[in-house]
């Protein structure tokens, strides 16, 4: 005890403001139920496992520690699993994870020789005692990065309920025997509220539903709210009303007395129909959606290193597919697993370990691919001895909330608990750790996946225009046009009409889809393609140029993904119901790019005041997306006003750019110039930073005189220091944009491919299949097994990406 009173001036007594760890380590994924349990910094409040706490205390000489010990209680019997009422996990009536239930114990360990005092004791120093209630008491960190709980949002009154006009029309509904006033259907029926009409729901993207009726009866008579027979009952909060103008399901306060208008009883009526959310809640319950996740098939869990699991933290697939395909590549693999120790990371770590993002993404490493993590889970057993659990499928694996915590904390979706797209989460991802290893790009993984793309634009004077860019994916259209299965696409298109005559549904095997070869959308992505009013310098004039693209380098990792989304008339999204079939062998060296060719002749530059202006249609179809006036303007400009697609897609790909608030002006003319316009106070500014005058000046100019843009510039920019500003219209510098850039021949084998299910990227279940030690292997969050039948066709379910390694047979460590 006196060695603890001698050490009490390294004791703190939480305050609320003070982050506290307690539920996981902060270098590894050992957590309380870890054999040797979680010690907790009674100074810093950090948590760190058995093996890694005295790294801490050579670090911190911080001695006095709460040992938290969780030991797994014996079931007596086994209750049978109750089904989940709220889309909800952790509260009361949602989802039942069937986890065994652990016992806390407690001691307080001084180091460095692991001495132990009981905890509660009143013996222990009142401080001791005060802090520790304090730990145990506090909200843990980990707990509050995650309290924004996977719960349905609670439906709103609708505003056009209270004052809803109904008909007087005399109709009068029956208690049963409903079908469709405009087809035969009897089920998934809708009641208009304003004029008694009964008609079927929406179609659904796999053909299955209504035949979209009711919506259309909505678009005819703006008759606003409409509620499902069938989830009418005494009970009337359950009904499902849905407001056509707000686009959602909503309450409806006087739902009875609308219903009374109609001569419904409510209150006898019996529920035959699910509710939307509970059709949402059935999906989550049931995993076997289709095939990606190869549900219904017996399936060979595998355990072991580089086969770990990721827990999922609520609609975070799209964070565990990506990065389960990431780190299975050589790269990642050797950056932050082989070369980088978990001890070297903490070492060189901020003081706060966890929201240093090398340090999460070597301990993200390890646990992938150390094995350390990969066990089976265990559940309730109807045994009353512990020791004797009953073994899931499920691993344990490992639950990367601080990872995600550190690369979302800049971002405003991905730090959400909301699903988002996982290729967007790609290329954040990849941002993140570019901008981290700017200082060493040589160690930088992030460039095994880049890769240079050239455009060449040909006008009819015979002269030509190179643009350059690069990219981390190659994104594909898919030439539904190609398809190899044109004679059974006629044959289902005329059975197809058959059945509407007959207002008869298909069968899913009665369905068939287009099947695309992947070649062919390469071949899209770089065959000659017309660019209708191209401002052409030569001729000065608008007029339609011949443009082609090719690749400059080949990266290690080449990343495809697959455009099954279009936008339709009014810029809404469809899901292209189609087949791509993947061969596991690609092979696209005629896709390199040589640039300028002898006896092409350059097109000349614009002359200042031959600057073509920006087309205002494109812009105004642009900012009513609500894109920046300024953005849409250059993306217009920078397309030669091609059109609003090519300027939309110039203008995600340049959002991030350091120059892309500066204003549109007349380029000056000499370097001379060029300096008049930059603030010499800022550039003394960027001087105090430690970097040199001539490369404060290009990046205030590169900037718009933005600091802190400019000081972002500098590092995304490492080469600045030494490079001359380049002429991005011509292609005499290749080269130049291209060094450093993994290149090599363009043979190709498939590795990966991350599959999404669902209508939108924003929702839905995402899945990776990866090749790894000679067979295919599905990652399901911390499903990990053998796959016995991977998605190569990419199936109609799937907005995917597909991972092709360059000349390798296999991947990993």
């Amino acid at each position: 005890m006196e060695l603890l009173r001698s050490q009490l001036s390294r004791v703190r007594i939480p305050e609320p403001t003070n982050r506290i760890y307690k539920q996981e380590c902060c270098v590894s994924f050992d957590t309380p139920k870890s054999e040797g349990g979680l010690f907790v910094d009674m100074y810093t409040f950090l948590a760190f496992g058995k093996d890694y706490v005295l790294w801490n205390y050579e670090k911190t000489k911080d001695p006095v520690y709460l040992h938290i010990k969780q030991i797994m209680k014996p079931v007596g019997e086994d209750r049978p699993s109750k089904k989940p009422a709220l889309l909800a996990i952790g509260v009361d009536g949602g989802f039942d994870n069937n986890e065994p239930e652990y016992e806390d114990h407690y001691e307080i360990v001084i180091l460095p020789d692991f001495v132990t005092l009981p905890y509660p004791s009143v013996e222990l120093p009142e401080k001791v005692r005060l802090a520790v209630d304090g730990v145990l008491l506090a909200e843990g960190a980990e707990r509050k990065q995650q309290i924004a709980q996977w719960t349905a949002d609670k439906k709103k009154i609708s505003k056009y309920a209270l004052d809803l006009k109904q008909l007087d029309n005399g109709v009068i509904v029956p208690p049963t025997g409903w079908k469709c006033s405009k087809c035969e259907k009897t089920e998934n029926l809708w009641l208009n509220l304003t004029d008694g009409t009964i008609l079927c729901g929406r179609k659904n993207w796999d053909g299955t539903g209504g035949n979209n009726h009711a919506v259309e009866h909505y678009q005819v008579t703006n008759y606003p709210l409409a509620v499902k027979l069938g989830t009418v009952t005494a009970d009337l909060e359950g009904a499902d009303v849905f407001s056509y103008p707000e686009d959602d399901s909503v309450e409806d306060p006087l739902l009875a007395q609308h219903l009374a208008h109609f001569g419904i009883d409510f209150s006898s009526l019996q529920k035959t129909e699910m509710t939307t959310a509970e059709m949402e809640l059935d999906h989550n319950t049931n995993f076997d959606w289709n095939r990606i996740q190869e549900s219904g098939k017996d399936t060979d869990p595998l355990y072991g290193p580089g086969y770990t699991g990721l827990v999922n933290l609520g609609n975070s697939c799209y964070l565990a597919a990506t990065i389960q395909v990431v780190f299975s590549t050589r790269s990642f693999c050797s950056r932050y697993f082989i070369d980088q120790s978990l001890k070297k990371a903490f070492d060189t770590a901020l003081s706060d370990p966890t929201v240093d993002l090398n340090m999460q993404l070597t301990k993200l490493a390890h646990g992938l691919l150390s094995g350390k993590y990969s066990l089976p889970a265990t559940e309730k057993d109807d045994c009353s001895n512990a020791a004797n659990p009953s073994i899931s499928p499920k691993q344990v694996g490992i639950a990367p909330r601080m990872f995600k915590s550190v690369i979302a904390a800049s971002h405003p979706e991905f730090s959400t608990m909301r699903q988002q797209d996982a290729l967007e989460f790609f290329l954040h991802f990849i941002d993140q750790v570019e901008r981290m290893n700017s200082n060493n790009p040589t160690i930088d993984p992030s460039r095994s996946f880049k890769f240079g793309i050239e455009e060449r634009l040909q006008c009819p004077s015979g002269k030509v225009a190179y643009n350059r860019r690069s990219d981390y994916i190659l994104s594909l259209n898919i030439p539904l046009h190609k398809a190899t299965n044109k004679k059974e696409l006629e044959d289902f298109q005329k059975l197809k009409a058959e059945k509407d005559m007959e207002g008869k549904e298909l069968s899913s095997e009665e369905i068939v889809r287009p099947r695309v070869p992947l070649m062919d959308c390469l071949e899209c992505f770089s065959g000659p393609e017309e660019v209708h009013d191209f401002y052409s310098t030569a001729l000065k004039s608008k007029t339609t140029a011949i443009k082609t693209a090719g690749l400059t380098s080949f990266p290690d990792y080449l990343v495809l993904h697959m455009r099954k989304f279009v936008l339709e008339a009014g810029w809404v999204p469809k899901k292209l119901d189609v087949y791509v079939d993947v061969p596991e062998i690609i092979d696209i060296s005629n896709m390199r790019s040589k640039g300028l060719q002898p006896g092409e002749e350059l097109l000349p530059e614009t002359a200042d005041d031959e600057m073509p202006l920006a087309d205002e249609n494109i812009v105004a179809q642009l900012t009513s997306m609500g894109f920046n006036y300024l953005h849409c303007q250059k993306a217009a400009i920078n397309t030669s006003n091609m059109g609003v697609e090519e300027a939309m897609n110039w203008l995600l790909a340049h959002m991030e750019d350091p120059d892309i608030d500066t204003p549109i002006s007349k380029q000056a003319k000499s370097s001379d110039d060029l300096s008049s316009f930059v603030d010499q106070s800022k550039v003394d500014a960027l001087i105090s930073f430690g970097f040199g005058e001539e490369l404060a000046r290009k990046a205030l100019k590169a900037t718009g005189g933005d600091v802190e843009k400019a000081t972002n510039w500098i590092f995304d920019n490492p080469d600045a220091s030494s490079a001359t500003d380049m002429d991005t219209s011509t292609s005499s510098n290749v080269a130049g944009a291209d060094a450093g850039l993994p290149d090599g021949g363009g043979r190709y084998k498939l590795i990966g491919i991350v599959s999404h299910i669902g209508t939108s990227t924003h929702c839905g279940h995402y899945v990776a299949h990866i090749h790894k030690d000679g067979r295919w292997t599905i990652f399901n969050d911390e499903k990990v097994a053998v796959s016995k039948d991977p998605p190569l066709d990419m199936g109609y379910f799937f907005e995917s990406a597909v991972i092709f390694v360059k000349g390798k047979t296999s991947i990993g460590c």
